[in-house]
C-alpha cells in the first residue's frame, strides 16, 4: 500500500514539475531583438587593421542563418543517402561541417556580387539562391535540376554564380589570377576554404608553410575562424569593403573542417582518426555554435529552433522525392544550351553518324 501511495505521489510530482517547466519555458521566450557577441580576432598579413572582434546579431539574422546552415547540412546528408542508394552517380563532394563558410560569405556580400567556386559547392549553390529541389535534382541528373540534369555535382550555375568547376584550381583563372588582380587592383576576394586535408593528406604533411592567407605574397590576407558564421560574415564584409574602396584584391583563409571524406569514395578515416572527427563534431560544429549563441542570448527558444528543424526536414524530404521521380533529360537534348544566344546548329555525338540539334 505504501509503495502504491509513493508511486502515486511520484507521478503527481512529475506532472507538476512538467507543467511548471512548461510555464517557465513560456515565460522565458524571446526577450531580445539583438545581441552582441565577441568573435575570434583574425590573423593579418600586410594589413594594419582587420575585421572587428565584436558584432551584433539580430533575431531575424540569427534565425535566417540557422535555417540556411541547417538546410545545407540536411541537404548534404540527404545527398549522401541518395548516393548510397545509387540515385546519384559519379563524383560527389559534400560540404557538411563547412556550413558557416557559405552562409557567412553570402551574409557579407551583395546579391549582385559574382561568385566563382571549385567543386564542393552545394552549400554555395543554395546560399546564392538555388533551391534544394533544383540542387538535388541536378545531383540525380533530372530535367528539373539547375543545369537541366547535365551538370551534376560539380557543375551548377545560377545568376551571378559560376560554380562547381571540376578542374582543380580552375576557378582562379576564371575569376582572375593573383598577378593580374594585383597589377590592375581588381576588386577580387580570393578565398581558401582550408578544411585541413587534401584528398587524403593533411596540410601539415603536405605544406612547409600552411599559412595560406600569406600565399598571395603581395596580396593582403586574413586568417578567419571558418566554423563561426559571425566571424566569416564580418571578415567577408571587411574584405568586400577593402576591394570596393579601390585598394585591390585580398585573400581570406577560412579555417574549417569537412565531416565527410573528400568524396563519396573516401571514408575519410584512413588519414585522420574517428576520434578527431568526433571531437570537432562535439566541440566546433558551426550549427551548434550558432544555436548556443541564439538560445543563450534569448534571441529565440529551443522550441523555435526545433520548429525550424521540422520545416527544413520536410523541405529536404519533398526535394528528395522530386529528385528521384522527375524525368531524366532526353537524349536529343544532349546538345542544348551549349551557347546562350546562338541560333540552332548541329552537334555531332560520340558516334559520328549521330547528330543532335543545339538550341539556346
Amino acid at each position: 500500500m505504501k509503495n502504491m501511495l509513493a508511486a502515486f505521489i511520484s507521478r503527481v510530482l512529475r506532472r507538476v514539475a512538467q507543467k511548471s517547466a512548461r510555464r517557465v519555458l513560456v515565460a522565458s521566450r524571446n526577450s531580445s531583438n539583438d545581441a552582441t557577441f565577441e568573435i575570434k580576432q583574425c590573423d593579418l598579413y600586410l594589413l594594419e587593421e582587420g575585421p572587428p572582434v565584436t558584432t551584433v546579431l539580430t533575431r531575424a539574422e540569427g534565425l535566417k542563418y540557422y535555417r540556411m546552415m541547417l538546410t545545407v547540412r540536411r541537404m548534404e546528408l540527404k545527398a549522401d543517402q541518395l548516393y548510397k542508394q545509387k540515385f546519384i552517380r559519379g563524383f560527389c563532394h559534400l560540404c557538411d561541417g563547412q556550413e558557416a563558410c557559405c552562409v557567412g560569405l553570402e551574409a557579407g556580400i551583395n546579391p549582385s556580387d559574382h561568385v566563382i567556386t571549385s567543386y564542393r559547392a552545394h552549400g554555395v549553390c543554395y546560399t546564392r539562391g538555388l533551391s534544394v529541389r533544383s540542387i538535388l535534382a541536378e545531383l540525380t541528373g533530372r530535367r528539373g535540376g539547375c543545369a537541366k540534369g547535365k551538370g551534376g555535382s560539380m557543375h551548377m550555375y545560377t545568376k551571378n554564380f559560376y560554380g562547381g568547376n571540376g578542374i582543380v584550381g580552375a576557378q582562379g583563372p576564371l575569376g582572375a589570377a593573383f598577378n593580374m588582380a594585383a597589377l590592375w587592383k581588381l576588386p577580387c576576394v580570393f578565398i581558401c576554404e582550408n578544411n585541413l586535408y587534401a584528398m587524403g593528406t593533411s596540410t601539415e604533411r603536405a605544406a612547409a608553410s600552411s599559412d595560406y592567407y600569406k600565399r598571395g605574397n603581395f596580396i593582403p590576407g586574413l586568417k578567419v575562424d571558418g566554423m563561426d558564421v559571425l566571424c566569416v560574415r564580418e571578415a567577408t564584409k571587411f574584405a568586400a569593403d577593402y576591394c570596393r574602396s579601390g585598394k585591390g584584391p585580398i585573400l581570406m583563409e577560412l579555417q574549417t573542417y569537412r565531416f565527410h571524406g573528400h568524396s563519396m569514395s573516401d571514408p575519410g578515416v584512413s588519414y585522420r582518426t574517428r576520434e578527431e572527427i568526433q571531437e570537432v563534431r562535439s566541440k566546433r560544429d558551426p550549427i551548434m555554435i550558432l544555436q548556443d549563441r541564439i538560445v543563450s542570448s534569448k534571441l529565440a527558444t529551443v522550441e523555435e529552433l526545433k520548429e525550424i528543424g521540422t520545416e527544413v526536414r520536410k523541405e529536404i524530404d519533398d526535394a528528395s522525392q522530386f529528385a528521384t521521380t522527375d524525368i531524366e533529360p532526353h537524349l536529343e537534348e544532349l546538345g542544348h544550351h551549349i551557347y546562350s544566344s546562338d541560333s540552332s546548329f548541329e552537334v555531332r555525338g560520340a558516334n559520328p553518324w549521330i547528330k543532335f540539334k543545339s538550341v539556346s
